[in-house]
């Protein structure tokens, strides 16, 4: 199966930049929000998606925590297992060049998952990495752009439970428990 893999922010306090026709008299204006100190939400929220090239759907996974190596291999791990579900053999990945997709320990463990899959059966991992500074490349760009657009509210900052039932409703997703951050 081809994949096309990234990650992105939903940012609570940044608007996206959005078009929009309006009466003359009353331009619509979205305003970034400020920081609350009272406010222990996160200010932003990671998430990682899986842009299918079969369905064309996204699988998403929130992140409690910033997008490191360890949740990477969770998170590959996590789609691997409901791809052999479906029987699925390989998954063609596509992404970017982030420190955290081509880390020693992301290739070593891809390496690691491989032999097992051969070994034992399951999905095969085939990354194709994408040349620095070419986010057009991938296919899921767009649709991260689109997302934060159509879930934003210019009336008011979302909660971080709000924006991950508003993502994952329009990218027609299941809600999964996030992925966990684990500090050494």
């Amino acid at each position: 199966m081809l994949g096309y893999q990234d990650e992105t922010w939903w940012s609570r306090l940044a608007q996206p930049a959005l078009h929009a026709w309006t009466a003359a008299q009353r331009p619509l204006r979205l305003v970034e929000f400020e920081a609350d100190r009272a406010d222990r939400e996160p200010q932003a929220l990671s998430c990682y998606g899986l842009l299918r090239g079969d369905t064309g759907r996204m699988l998403l996974r929130f992140v409690d925590g910033r997008p490191v190596s360890q949740v990477t291999e969770d998170f590959l791990a996590w789609v691997c297992q409901r791809l052999e579900r479906e029987g699925k053999r390989a998954l063609l990945l596509i992404w970017d060049n982030a420190s955290w997709h081509i880390s020693r320990r992301v290739r070593q463990w891809i390496k690691r998952h491989n032999r097992a899959a051969k070994a034992q059966g399951g999905v095969r991992i085939l990354p194709c990495y994408l040349p620095s500074k070419s986010p057009w490349l991938n296919a899921i760009e767009p649709k991260w752009v689109h997302g934060k657009k159509a879930i934003a509210e210019p009336g008011r900052k979302l909660g971080a439970r709000e924006i991950r039932y508003r993502a994952t409703a329009y990218y027609r997703s299941r809600r999964y428990r996030p992925l966990k951050q684990k500090v050494a």
